[in-house]
C-alpha cells in the first residue's frame, strides 16, 4: 500500500446504481476498513443503496444521490441542478481524503471521477476504459469484457486490491436487527404461518421484464411445494401487490403475502427467518447471499457477473444461444432462459437446500412466540431448531 493510501482516513466510495450492487461491493469496502484502524467510509448512492447502506455495519455515512448520468437517475435538467450543487458541496467540505468509484464495467466513472475532483479530494480510484489523465491518481485499465467477465464481487475486491486493501472475509455484509424479526414474526403469526413447519419465502419481483420468471410458473412452483408441505410466504413491493396477488390466485392453495408491508430491514429479516429463498436475480437474491439462507435463483441469463456470492443456492435457468444480451427487455420476445425452467425444476431445488436446520439456533428463530406456542426456554445454547421438511412432491 502507498503512502497515500495508507494515510488516507476518509474515503467517500461512489457506488450510484441498485441496491444489489451496493450489497456486492460489500466485502470491498470491508477491505478498505482493513486498511487502517480508524478509516470513515462514507457511501455516495442512490435512494435504493441509501437504504440498504443502513445496514452495512461496514459502512459510516451515506450521502443520497439520485445522479444524472445513471439509469434510473431521474428526471434531471440543467434549470433543475440544485441536488448535484447540495451534493458537490457535501462532497467537499467532508474532508475526504479519497475517493474509489465503484462500476459494472458497462459504466463509466469519469462524470462522478470529476465531481470527485472539482470536490477537491485528493486520491480518486476507478476503472476505466479511457485515459482519465488528471481525473484518476490511480487509474485501473479496464479489461472487461475483451478480457473476460469478473464477477462482481470480485471485480471490486480486485479495484481496492490494487491500492493494497485486501481481506481474508469476502462474505457479503447486511445486518438484521432484532426488532425487524419480531414484527415480521408478528405479520405472520397474525396470518396464521406455522413457525414449526418448514416455510419458503418467494419474490417475484424484478426491475428488469427480462428477469422475471413467468407469474403461471411461480404459481405451479407453490403448488408443488405446498403438496410437500412447505408452507410459502410472499413478498414484494407495494407497487408488486396486484402481482403476487394475482400469483396466489392462480396457485389457488393457502399462502402467506407480506407485498407491501415491509421496509428494507424487515425484508432483509423475511429472509434471515425463511427456510429458503426463491428469487428472480434481484436485490432478494444478494440479501440471501449476504444474511446466509438457502437460494434458488432463477437466473435470466442477461449477464453472466451477478450469481449468488458464498451461499448455499441452486441457480436454475435454461441456456439460450442470445444469452448475456444485457437487455431489460428480451430483444427475442421469448425470454426463454427463464420461461422454459419447468416449476418441476424450482420444487426440486428448495428440496435439495435441506436440511433446514443447519442454519440458525433455537433463539434466533424461537426469539418471537407465536400465539398458543410455548416459549423455548433456556435455549440459548442449543445448536439447531429441527424442523420437519419438506416431502418430495413428485411422484
Amino acid at each position: 500500500m502507498s503512502a497515500e493510501w495508507k494515510a488516507a482516513r476518509r474515503i467517500l466510495c461512489v457506488r450510484l446504481d441498485n441496491m444489489g450492487d451496493v450489497l456486492m461491493t460489500t466485502p470491498a469496502l470491508r477491505a478498505l476498513k482493513a486498511g487502517r484502524k480508524d478509516r470513515h467510509i462514507t457511501l455516495l448512492a442512490s435512494s435504493s443503496g441509501t437504504a440498504v447502506a443502513r445496514m452495512v455495519p461496514e459502512i459510516d455515512a451515506v450521502i443520497p444521490f439520485e445522479a444524472p448520468w445513471m439509469k434510473g437517475g431521474g428526471a434531471q435538467t440543467v434549470d433543475a441542478s440544485g441536488q448535484d450543487d447540495a451534493v458537490r458541496t457535501r462532497v467537499a467540505t467532508g474532508g475526504f481524503d479519497a475517493a474509489v468509484i465503484f462500476t459494472a464495467y458497462s459504466q463509466s466513472p469519469l462524470p462522478a471521477a470529476y465531481f470527485c475532483y472539482l470536490a477537491g479530494i485528493p486520491l480518486r480510484l476507478a476503472h476505466c476504459r479511457e485515459n482519465p489523465y488528471r481525473l484518476l491518481t490511480d487509474w485501473v485499465a479496464e479489461t472487461e469484457p475483451a478480457g473476460g467477465v469478473r464477477h462482481e464481487v470480485q471485480r471490486q475486491l480486485d479495484l481496492v486490491g490494487h491500492v493494497g486493501c485486501h481481506v481474508a472475509n469476502q462474505r457479503l455484509s447486511f445486518v438484521v436487527r432484532d426488532e425487524a424479526c419480531q414484527r415480521v414474526r408478528r405479520l405472520l403469526a397474525a396470518q396464521g404461518l406455522d413457525f414449526t413447519r418448514p416455510w419458503v419465502l418467494l419474490h417475484s419481483g424484478a426491475t428488469a421484464p427480462s428477469r422475471r420468471y413467468p407469474a403461471a410458473h411461480f404459481a405451479e412452483a407453490i403448488r408443488l411445494l405446498a403438496a410437500g408441505g412447505c408452507q410459502t410466504v410472499l413478498t414484494g413491493s407495494s407497487g408488486e401487490v396486484a402481482d403476487v396477488l394475482s400469483i396466489q390466485q392462480q396457485a389457488a392453495v393457502r399462502t402467506w403475502s407480506l407485498a407491501g408491508q415491509l421496509n428494507l430491514a424487515e425484508l432483509g429479516a423475511a429472509v434471515f427467518l425463511a427456510d429458503v429463498v426463491v428469487s428472480n436475480n434481484s436485490g432478494p437474491a444478494h440479501l440471501a447471499a449476504a444474511i446466509g439462507t438457502p437460494l434458488v435463483d432463477l437466473y435470466a441469463l442477461t449477464n453472466p457477473q451477478h450469481t449468488p456470492w458464498q451461499v448455499r443456492h441452486v441457480l436454475l435457468f435454461h441456456d439460450v444461444p442470445c444469452k448475456y444480451c444485457y437487455k431489460s427487455i428480451c430483444p427475442q420476445g421469448h425470454q426463454d432462459c427463464l420461461q422454459r425452467v419447468e416449476p418441476q425444476r424450482v420444487a426440486a431445488a428448495v428440496r435439495a437446500l435441506q436440511p433446514f436446520s443447519a442454519r440458525r439456533t433455537i433463539r434466533d428463530l424461537m426469539q418471537f412466540t407465536p400465539p398458543g406456542r410455548a416459549p423455548a426456554a433456556e435455549a440459548c445454547n442449543a445448536t439447531s431448531f429441527d424442523r420437519a421438511p419438506c416431502a418430495d412432491s413428485e411422484s
